[in-house]
C-alpha cells in the first residue's frame, strides 16, 4: 500500500476515484432555454451533495452563473476534485491536502494587500468577497504532470479588486504568498520548496477578464483542501500558477521570484503558459488525461491546446513573446 509524505497509508480507490459526473446534457438544454443562470446555480449544491452521497457540511455561495463559461467538457467529479490535489502544505501526495487539510483555520483570515497600489489595504475575507458579485464559472485546469479538470468555481474576477486598489505606473507585475504555518500544515515542516509559496502575474494578465479569485467550487465554500478561503484561478496556466490560501497581494515593479521557478527554473517558467509545444524536461506536454474517467492514467489520452484552450482570450498577451524561451 502507497504512504503519503507523512506516513498515513493511502488506497489506490481513494486516490483516483473512477465515476464522472453526468450532467452536461442538462446543462446544455438549460442553456439552450435561456435559464442557463437560474438552472446551474442550484445544481452546484445539488451535485455536491448528490454526487459525494452525503451532505458535504460546507457553507452554501449564492453567486449567479455566467453564462460564458458553459462546460464543453465532462465536469469532474466532486469527490475527484477534492481528493486528488497538489497542495504541498499538507503532504506531497496526491491525497494528502484530503487526509491533512482539515488542520487549516479559515476564520478569521485577512488578506493583505501592499506594494505600488494608491489604496493598500488588509481586507477581511468576508469584505473580499463582497467586493463585487460573485460568479460560478466552468473552467478546465491542466497540471504540468499531464492530468486535467473541469470544475466549477466560484468567486470574482481579479480585476475588480485591482481596480479598486489602483496600481501606480510602477505596478508591473502581481506577487500572490499564501500562509505557510507548521501548526496548522504538516507538510511545511519538509524543506520540499521555500516557505511561504510564492505565485506571480504580470499586471495585464492580472487583469485579464478570465483571472479569478476564487472563494468557493461546485456552488459551496472551498474545502480546505482545494485552497480555502481564497485562491487564484488562472485556466490557460499550468495549475501551479494558482495560488492557494492566499494571505498577502503584493503589486511589484520586477517580476516575483515564484516558487517552482526558483526551485527548479529548467522545468518550471514563471509564465507557466499550457503549451503543448514546449516539452517538460522529463515528458511531453502534449497530451493530457482527465481526472475521474474510466482508466485514468491508462485511458485514451487527449490533445493538449495551446492555452488551455483560452487561446481566444489570452494568445494577445504575448505577441512578440518566444514561447520556448519565456515558458
Amino acid at each position: 500500500m502507497k504512504r503519503s509524505l507523512l506516513g498515513t497509508p493511502i488506497a489506490a480507490s481513494e486516490i483516483t476515484p473512477r465515476e464522472i459526473f453526468e450532467q452536461r446534457r442538462t446543462l446544455i438544454r438549460a442553456a439552450a432555454a435561456g435559464v442557463f443562470g437560474a438552472a446551474l446555480s442550484p445544481w452546484f449544491a445539488r451535485s455536491a451533495f448528490a454526487q459525494t452521497g452525503a451532505a458535504t457540511g460546507l457553507a452554501k455561495l449564492a453567486a449567479k452563473a455566467n453564462a460564458q463559461y458553459l462546460p464543453k467538457d465532462k465536469l469532474t467529479r466532486y469527490k475527484d476534485a477534492t481528493t486528488y490535489n497538489n497542495y504541498y502544505e499538507f503532504g506531497t501526495d496526491k491525497a494528502d491536502p484530503a487526509l491533512h487539510a482539515q488542520t487549516l483555520i479559515t476564520r478569521p483570515w485577512t488578506v493583505a494587500v501592499e506594494g505600488h497600489v494608491k489604496n493598500p489595504k488588509v481586507y477581511d475575507i468576508d469584505e473580499l468577497m463582497k467586493l463585487a458579485p460573485l460568479e460560478e464559472r466552468v473552467y478546465r485546469l491542466r497540471c504540468v504532470e499531464g492530468w486535467a479538470m473541469v470544475i466549477p468555481w466560484t468567486g470574482v474576477p481579479l480585476a475588480q479588486l485591482i481596480r479598486r486598489l489602483e496600481p501606480t505606473a510602477d505596478a508591473k507585475y502581481v506577487e500572490f504568498i499564501t500562509l505557510a504555518d507548521q501548526k496548522q500544515m504538516p507538510g511545511v515542516s519538509v524543506p520540499v520548496l521555500a516557505w511561504p509559496y510564492v505565485e506571480g502575474l504580470r499586471l495585464d494578465e492580472a487583469m485579464n477578464p478570465l483571472t479569478l479569485l476564487a472563494f468557493g467550487l461546485y456552488g459551496e465554500v472551498l474545502p480546505k483542501q482545494n485552497g480555502a478561503p481564497v485562491r487564484l484561478v488562472v485556466p490557460w496556466k499550468y495549475g501551479f500558477k494558482s495560488a492557494k490560501s492566499i494571505v498577502r497581494i503584493r503589486f511589484t515593479e520586477t517580476e516575483p521570484k515564484t516558487s517552482w521557478h526558483v526551485a527548479a527554473p529548467s522545468e518550471y517558467g514563471f509564465y507557466a503558459n499550457v503549451n503543448p509545444a514546449v516539452d517538460h524536461p522529463r515528458w511531453s506536454q502534449a497530451k493530457e488525461f482527465r481526472i475521474g474517467e474510466s482508466g485514468d492514467l491508462f485511458s485514451p489520452k487527449v490533445k493538449t491546446l495551446p492555452f488551455n484552450g483560452y487561446a481566444e482570450q489570452v494568445a494577445s498577451l504575448y505577441t512578440g513573446m518566444d514561447l520556448k524561451r519565456f515558458f
